[in-house]
């Protein structure tokens, strides 16, 4: 099982850090990617994964035309 937060293109995943206030205190935090649910082609067989935003407007997967059910 791959993981839950990573992208299925790039492999993006959250990333950590820290929210620095005005008067310089640190409290961890946490940058979740956006991840989208999407139908896609993959060898030729119709499967749903997460990606990220911005592969997704790069085009770097190829979508499942609607209504197309998968085998």
């Amino acid at each position: 099982m791959a993981n839950m937060n990573r992208c299925f293109t790039c492999g993006k995943g959250v990333a950590f850090g820290n929210n620095v206030s005005h008067a310089n205190n640190k409290t961890r935090r946490v940058w979740k990617p956006n991840l989208q649910v999407v139908r896609v082609v993959i060898d030729g067989k119709i499967k749903k994964v997460k990606v990220c935003t911005k592969c997704l407007s790069a085009g770097k997967v190829k979508r499942a035309p609607r209504g197309e059910q998968a085998a």
